[in-house]
């Protein structure tokens, strides 16, 4: 047995070959490549692995957080959209996830194969499309604003108006909110709340990714034992009870995973931003993943766009640590 054991190592390495070789290659290897370009002032042009380019050091980093100008300010007002934007968007997507599936795992519920398609649907489909779609409904003669019309309300200039939602009930703001100001941005412009353009964006996010999220509670919900709602079904429990202290602890790990699949997705928004607003009205819309593509791709300073990047990297991990903490199964 000792010989047979001893021969196990290299066999294993020789099947895990491909996989190590494929992962390092096309993943590992890249994120080194970008880890030493944000290091250096690359402009794109010729290799950044060479002699010429000058290398910057943590300058790209700095300047992100502690020096004046023009890219902490974009970079401080992406976190801020991007913050407002996790807070609405991963909270409620959850909820209506588990809504959604608790609907179709319902026992009475007739056509359980059309409202799983149904609510699905969405999710498979491209966010391109979905995304021009809703920039039509959304335009100031779109559907949305007719529909506002019929009830005598005049609908918002969605993709123009640049005020955020705290700002669109509070014309004057407090003093002290605009003489203190925190990474480049006033107390005031941090409270601003999400633009109205950036709801549009969040309504849309929340309809394509419920779906997905759906389909991973409902594959929870039916593994519940039945026995345990059956026992609170004996013990007097209300439907409300039931969902609070049997279902809903049973659904922790899911919940978890949703929460930080949510986390991860809305922290790398990028696609629709893209297509609906290009960061616009006023970069009420700019995210970090924008950003970085549009300081790169753009700007031609793949540098700081790389630093970005690393920065939302960062951000993720941070968070997603606090979630699993917060999320942990106490004694």
């Amino acid at each position: 047995m000792a010989g047979i054991r001893g021969n196990e190592r290299p066999a294993g390495w020789l099947f895990v070959a491909p996989a190590v070789l494929i992962l390092g290659l096309f993943m590992l290897l890249p994120i080194l490549m970008a880890l030493w370009v944000s290091l250096t002032r690359w402009n794109g042009q010729g290799s950044p692995f060479t002699g010429s380019v000058p290398f910057a050091g943590l300058d790209n980093y700095t300047k992100l957080f502690t020096d004046e100008g023009l890219a902490r300010q974009d970079f401080m007002t992406s976190i801020r959209n991007n913050a407002y934007y996790v807070l609405l968007v991963v909270p409620i997507q959850t909820v209506l996830a588990l809504a959604l599936a608790l609907v179709v795992n319902n026992r009475l519920l007739k056509g359980k194969g059309f409202f799983r398609t149904a609510f699905y649907f969405p999710s498979v489909t491209s966010s391109v499309a979905i995304s021009v779609v809703f920039l039509f409904m959304f335009a100031n003669g779109g559907a949305i604003n007719a529909i506002l019309a019929v009830f005598g309300i005049d609908g918002p200039q969605w993709f123009s108006d640049p005020r955020g939602l705290v700002h669109l009930f509070f014309d004057t703001p407090p003093s002290f909110l605009t003489e203190h100001s925190l990474f480049g941005l006033s107390w005031w412009d941090w409270l601003a709340g999400p633009s109205v353009a950036m709801c549009a964006i969040i309504a849309l996010v929340i309809w394509t990714t419920s779906g997905t999220f759906m389909v991973m509670f409902l594959a929870a919900l039916q593994n519940v034992p039945v026995q345990l709602e059956e026992a609170g079904l004996i013990d007097g429990a209300s439907a409300w009870q039931r969902l609070r202290h049997i279902i809903l602890p049973q659904l922790r790990p899911t919940t978890f995973l949703v929460v930080t699949l949510g986390l991860i997705g809305t922290w790398q928004v990028f696609d629709q931003i893209y297509v609906m607003s290009q960061g616009n009205p006023a970069k009420t819309t700019l995210t970090p993943a924008f950003l970085s593509y549009r300081t790169a791709f753009r700007d031609f300073d793949y540098g700081t766009g790389a630093a970005i990047s690393f920065v939302l990297f960062l951000i993720i991990v941070v968070l997603t640590l606090v979630q699993r903490r917060l999320t942990r199964e106490r004694n």
